[in-house]
This record gives structure tokens, C-alpha cells and sequence, in this order.
């Protein structure tokens, strides 16, 4: 559903507002026990094996592991440190014996086997099976430890084990078919899809039972809407765009906080197109993108200009000289050498091809859209004309090999888990370097940290020498907090976040009343 107010006038509404004090809970509960926030994206589903909770953070589930505001990991279900093998090849994971699942049946090795058996089996149909494409196989060692298996060395491997497991029981139907059963501080207590879902604590919980006892998340996709009901005192807390969480800072009892992030934007551009297949357009859009400019007049420099895709939230790995100059006369003159040639119109072609291509974004997102405004206008400078196209996900996901997509991925815990899948041979544009292979399968296979950094660094300049897309910025995330509750600690957010996910309220277990 679209906003009824234009973004001025909402705006100006919210500025208003904010002189007449603060609103009770959504709820209205005196207690601070329950909470009531807003989400963009309803999840498709609660499994963990398809896709729910896909770094960690899910509320109803835990891994053997989880990870923290510096993003290190720490044991979850397991009861100490994942031990790798002295090749590598193998990690063992001691597991806690204190745990039950929310049904009240108890948790143990099997669990684990279970689960990642299944994701494992293509019979199951997992969506993860990709991510874990490393991993050969788990077993169970003794009533209290599991290992598993690597196909090869992957440092990243234990950033993996935040997978949220499932009762072995549970593996009698077909995935989509699994109950929601989990050993979180949370249960599911009701769903009303296209709404809201809403979880109640879990007593029984090996952490003790969470003081919000009650979690409801609504979902609203679009972000004007979602500030309106956000004002009217619908809600709790939401995440929204800077220009549009800016006003509620002055409104009283409500918090405006902004979270660092590894979550990239960058326009895709698919190999099989005949414009955006073309290295030389490739290369002068890189150069003709005016990053800065992008983070500073549309983020509000809430982000951080960025050319390839090891986000500055990863020091240790990121290179702060692997960029490209913004300079519009070198991408002229590089379409010029490729024999795009300008028209009346100012549109180049090239032997009666157009330089003409659509660029796809989920629509009600405020952000991407005025990204893909952006660099459409910095393409137009250049004679690319690039064709904004405002669809659905589900209409975006078969036509990621044809049109470009402003893209958004990315996760500060491993470069790894940020890097391979977009970009090494096999991603969904069809992009492919064997340059860039090498050096992500070295990434990915050293163990040593000098020499993984070394190897990210040379990847970022063996993906400058060829890109496959034009990344533009690593975005901050702007919330609103009602003020009522203790807890709140900072943290970098990934690209997945939100109500259920990371987000302020990624350990909203720990959060208490004021």
C-alpha cells in the first residue's frame, strides 16, 4: 500500500509532533512486557533450512554458536569453542546438556545431525544448501559431541554454526511443512500472514525467560507508512530511511539511533545482456557513478562511498586504495574506444544496439529507489540510459540473469560470507574472473589471518581490473525506539535486519522495562 502524504508533508507533520511528549506503549502495558514493532519484509518462512534467521539472529531458534556486538562468535547450544582439526578439514563442537526445546522435548546431538543432515540432502530442498557447499558431512562422536566435515579448509566455517537447530523429530514431512520448533528465547504464538506474527516467551529457556514476554512484529513494506504509524503511536519501533527517522529525535520518549553496516548497494550488471555484458560499460560506469555524492545528498551521509564489495566494516580485510576515481571523461572516453557511439538523442549505440538497460528495485524501498534515481542520472551523463523498473521481490528473482538489480548483500562477520556468492563463478548474473576466483578460493581456504588479509586485498584489485558490478555505498541503518526499555547495545548490522533479525533489537531477550 502507498502513503496517503507526500514525504514533505509527512515530515512536517512528524516535526509538529514532536512538541506534544510521548505515547504509551502500542499496547498499552505498564509493565514494559510487551512490544510492538514494524517490519519492511515478512519472512516466507519460520524454517532455519529456508532461509529464516540466516545470520543468526531469529528469536525462536539458537546455533551452536551466535555472534556479538564485536562481531566475534561465542558459543549458543555449544559449551565451548568449535575445535578445528589441524588441517583444517574438520571441526569438533561439544554440546551443553541443559538444553530443552520450547516443545519441552530435550536437545542433544542427534538434533544437530538431523539438521544439517537435511540441509545437506538435496532430496530436502534447502535453500542454505548453497551457503554451506563446503561442508561434507556431520556425525555424532559420543552423547555429547558432533563433527563435521569440510571438503576443504574454510576459514569462515564456524560464522556458519549460528544455523538455528531443529528437533530431530521434526524431519518426517517436507520442509515448508516443519513446525516451528526451536530452542530460542521465543515461540511462535500466532501468524497472521500479510499482518503480523506474534511471539511469546519462552519459560523454559537455558538464558532464563526473556522481561518482554511478548513480541508482536507488523508488517508494513512501505517506508512513508510505515513513519505515519510509527507517529501515531501503532508501534513501538521501526526501522526507517534517514530523511524520514530524522523528526522523531525531537519527539519526546522516542530514540533515533543509526547502526554501521556491511550491507552493500550496487547495481548488478548480467553478463548475458548486450549492454551490460560489455566490459567497457562495465568499467565507465564504475567511473562515472559519483559515490560521494550519492551518500552525501541521498543517505544524508549515513554510509560511506564503496567500489568493491569488502565494506570498511571489515578493517582488517579492506582496502581502502582499491576505488575509482570519479571521472566521467575517462568513461566517455572508454565508451568511446568500445564503439558506443552517441546519438541525437545523447544515447550511445553500437552497431544498432542501444546503451539501454532496466534496473530493477523492490518497490516501497525509499532507499533503493533513490539510489537507482541517482545512478541512472550519473549513466544519463554518460549516454547509458538505464530504465527504473519498481517490482516485487517475487517478481525481481527470474530476472536476475536478463535486467540489473539494485542489489543489497553483505554481512561484517566474514569477508567470505560477503564475497563469494556474488561474485565468484556461479553467482545469479552470470559474472565470472578467474583472477577474482583465486583469490576468493585462497580467502576462503587459508587459515592464516595475515595471509587471508593479504589475499582480500589482492581480490579487490583483481575485481578493479575487471568489475561485474558497480558497488556504491555501504549503508547505515536509521531506527526509532520508543525509549521504555534498558538494553539497547550497538551493534554493525548486515544486510539482514530488522524486528526479527539484528537491528536494535537483536538481543531483545535482555532487554528490561525502565
Amino acid at each position: 500500500m502507498r502513503s496517503l502524504l507526500p514525504p514533505l508533508i509527512l515530515i512536517t507533520l512528524l516535526a509538529a509532533a514532536g512538541c506534544t511528549g510521548t505515547t504509551p506503549n502500542a499496547e498499552g502495558t505498564a509493565d514494559g512486557s510487551s512490544i510492538v514493532l514494524a517490519d519492511s519484509a515478512e519472512p516466507t518462512t519460520l524454517n532455519p533450512l529456508l532461509g529464516y534467521g540466516g545470520e543468526g539472529v531469529s528469536k525462536l531458534y539458537d546455533g551452536l554458536v551466535e555472534h556479538r556486538a564485536d562481531r566475534s562468535v561465542r558459543p549458543r547450544l555449544a559449551a565451548e569453542a568449535p575445535r578445528p582439526s589441524a588441517d583444517g578439514r574438520s571441526w569438533t563442537v561439544r554440546l551443553r546438556d541443559d538444553v530443552k526445546f520450547s516443545d519441552g522435548s530435550s536437545f542433544g546431538p542427534e538434533d544437530v545431525v538431523a539438521t544439517y543432515r537435511a540441509l545437506l540432502d538435496p532430496a530436502s530442498g534447502s535453500t542454505e544448501r548453497a551457503r554451506f557447499a563446503g561442508l561434507g558431512g556431520v556425525e555424532q562422536l559420543d552423547v555429547h559431541t558432533v563433527r563435521f566435515a569440510l571438503t576443504e579448509p574454510w576459514a569462515a566455517f564456524p560464522h556458519l554454526l549460528t544455523l538455528g537447530v531443529l528437533p530431530s523429530e521434526a524431519f518426517g514431512v517436507p520442509l515448508k511443512d516443519v513446525k516451528p520448533v526451536g530452542t530460542g528465547p521465543y515461540r511462535l504464538a500466532d501468524w497472521r500472514k500479510g499482518d503480523r506474527l506474534v511471539l511469546e516467551s519462552n519459560p523454559a529457556h537455558f538464558g532464563g525467560e526473556p522481561a518482554i514476554r511478548k513480541v508482536t512484529v507488523v508488517f508494513v513494506p512501505d517506508d512513508n507508512t510505515r513513519a505515519q504509524r510509527m507517529q501515531a503511536g501503532e508501534f513501538d519501533g521501526a526501522e526507517l530511511p534517514p530523511r524520514l527517522a530524522q523528526p522523531f529525535g525531537s519527539s519526546a520518549g522516542m530514540r533515533v539511533v543509526t547502526h554501521r553496516s556491511a550491507d552493500l548497494r550496487a547495481v548488478t550488471l548480467p553478463t548475458a545482456g548486450p549492454v551490460t555484458g560489455d566490459p567497457a560499460i562495465r568499467m565507465a560506469l564504475n567511473h562515472a557513478v559519483n559515490r560521494k555524492g550519492l551518500v552525501d545528498n541521498l543517505l544524508g551521509g549515513k554510509g560511506s562511498p564503496a567500489a568493491t564489495p569488502i565494506p570498511d566494516t571489515l578493517p582488517e580485510f579492506h582496502d581502502p586504495a582499491a576505488t575509482f576515481p570519479h571521472d566521467k571523461t575517462q568513461a566517455e572516453l572508454l565508451l568511446d574506444q568500445a564503439g558506443w557511439a552517441r546519438g541525437e538523442d545523447g544515447v550511445r549505440a553500437r552497431n544498432g544496439v542501444a546503451a539501454r538497460f532496466t534496473l530493477m528495485y523492490p518497490i516501497g524501498d525509499v532507499v533503493r529507489a533513490d539510489l537507482a534515481t541517482a545512478f541512472a542520472a550519473d549513466a544519463r551523463t554518460v549516454g547509458v540510459d538505464v530504465q527504473l523498473a519498481g517490482l516485487s521481490r517475487e517478481a525481481i528473482a527470474p530476472r536476475l540473469a536478463a535486467d540489473a538489480l539494485l542489489h543489497g548483500g553483505g554481512t561484517p562477520f566474514d569477508p567470505d560470507l560477503t564475497a563469494y556468492q556474488p561474485l565468484h563463478t556461479g553467482n545469479p548474473w552470470g559474472y565470472t574472473n578467474p583472477r577474482v576466483d583465486a583469490t576468493l578460493h585462497t580467502g576462503r581456504t587459508q587459515l592464516d589471518p595475515a595471509q587471508r588479509a593479504a589475499a582480500y586485498r589482492q581480490f579487490q584489485h583483481a575485481y578493479l581490473a575487471a568489475p561485474g558490478m558497480v558497488v556504491l555505498a555501504v549503508t547505515q541503518h536509521t531506527y526509532v525506539l520508543r525509549d521504555n526499555w534498558t538494553g539497547y547495545e550497538e551493534v554493525v548490522d548486515p544486510y539482514a535486519h530488522g524486528a526479527l533479525s539484528w537491528g536494535p533489537w537483536w538481543n531483545l531477550e535482555k532487554w528490561t522495562p525502565r
